[in-house]
């Protein structure tokens, strides 16, 4: 949520501005961080331009409509830019907001979209038309001195508003329209460079009502993450108890046995200290499986990509792997998308009757994407007890949101996201 720079009233003064001179370090410093400010949106205002043209196109042509949640997702990136810009020049915090949506007629009921889009046409409005007036202010007081000073060795002169420079006093009005220039730049830039950010940060930042909404879900995914950490508890000492403890008796119980049999009989004492051996190897084998359980070995070893990959390579369908570049992953992430892709190929394998199977990774908007998809049958169902609700429960704790996506006659496309920055 922004803080309160952000929200604050038009004209509201800042403390550090009322006590600054004109010609103060840190007033002229805030100056020029606006003045970059405005001219680096030019480029992005740019980019702004070209998105709403082609997301419009999609729409009214209706043929390239499949194509808009990809152009959603590039907007979303490029609002993605222009919120941490903001953020850094206001000193705030904007909240990202949740992934793009797979389907075309999702993305045009999203609202985080239509916010997107709208802060997309002012950008390409706006950002576009203050960034000309911060880089010409300067271009244009520098442009006009030159063509008032030398207009004799220039032919055809002419001032940046294309009125000719052929005698001095056009020169003199060259100069008057070079101050207008020069005064251009303090009058203006400082007041765009602040209303203009305050502006973004309302519309890139989630209304009020999401707000709640998201506290919510928190507070629940919260609770949730407490359930899930006592049913792994409980797992592990049920585990621990049941399997590993039982046999850890059973050899101690043989081993007393061989201690008897030593004594009476020697030869006797040899199968029942094999059957003890056997029952410790077994243990060993239970705790490793544990241990796997809690966190895969296999991700600390050779990280999430070649977990990732050794998982396909041992489906029994064939599966590709396509990954991106992945940064460091906390541990946790790493694990839910571990166990994310582990259920994904297992339910493939058992219930869809594919011939193949694709599975992405790629991190982008601070958050990691996994999809695990296959050409099957569809038709695929999250009920209450099965191994999505429990991918759900675990993504969910981490912030993160899974989508089902199945339809009768295929394709099926399990979508797991997780935010992995703060």
């Amino acid at each position: 949520m922004p803080c309160s720079a952000a929200d604050g009233a038009p004209g509201t003064v800042d403390k550090d501005d009322a006590v600054d001179t004109p010609s103060s370090p840190g007033r002229i410093q805030r100056q020029l961080r606006g003045f970059r400010f405005l001219v680096d949106g030019l480029a992005t205002g740019a980019a702004a331009c070209l998105l709403l043209l082609v997301s419009l196109a999609c729409v009214v042509l209706v043929l390239p409509l499949p194509l808009l949640p990809r152009a959603a997702r590039a907007a979303r990136s490029l609002t993605a830019l222009e919120r941490g810009r903001i953020a850094r020049h206001l000193g705030v915090r904007i909240p990202q907001p949740p992934p793009v949506p797979a389907t075309a007629r999702a993305v045009l009921t999203d609202p985080a979209v239509r916010r997107d889009a709208a802060f997309l046409l002012l950008h390409a409005v706006v950002g576009t038309l203050s960034g000309v007036v911060a880089v010409s202010s300067p271009i244009g007081a520098v442009q006009n001195v030159v063509l008032a000073l030398l207009w004799p060795f220039i032919p055809g002169a002419e001032t940046t508003l294309a009125t000719p420079v052929q005698s001095w006093p056009q020169a003199g009005f060259a100069l008057l329209l070079a101050a207008g220039y020069a005064a251009l730049g303090p009058l203006v830039v400082p007041p765009l460079s602040r209303w203009y950010p305050r502006v973004g940060a309302s519309l890139l930042a989630p209304p009020r009502t999401l707000l709640v909404q998201r506290l919510a879900e928190v507070t629940a995914t919260r609770s949730a993450a407490l359930d899930a950490h006592a049913t792994e508890l409980r797992r592990i000492e049920r585990d621990l108890h049941d399997g590993i403890q039982n046999r850890m008796v059973a050899v101690v119980v043989h081993l007393g046995m061989a201690e008897r049999a030593l004594r009476r009989d020697p030869a006797a004492a040899l199968p029942i200290v094999q059957t003890a051996h056997a029952a410790a190897d077994q243990a060993l084998a239970d705790l490793r499986a544990v241990v796997r359980s809690i966190y895969p070995p296999v991700l600390a070893d050779r990280g999430l990509a070649q977990a990732v990959s050794g998982l396909a390579a041992h489906s029994a369908v064939p599966c590709a792997v396509q990954t991106g570049a992945l940064p460091l992953l906390p541990a946790a992430v790493q694990a839910a998308a571990y166990a994310a892709v582990a259920e994904g190929l297992t339910n493939v394998a058992r219930h869809s009757g594919a011939r193949r199977a694709d599975v992405r990774l790629e991190v982008t908007g601070g958050r990691l994407v996994v999809e695990v998809s296959d050409d099957g049958a569809g038709g695929a169902r999250e009920t209450g007890g099965s191994g999505v609700s429990g991918i759900r429960r675990r993504v969910e704790a981490l912030d993160g949101a899974v989508h089902l996506h199945s339809p009768p006659g295929g394709p099926t496309v399990l979508r797991v996201t997780i935010p992995v920055e703060g």
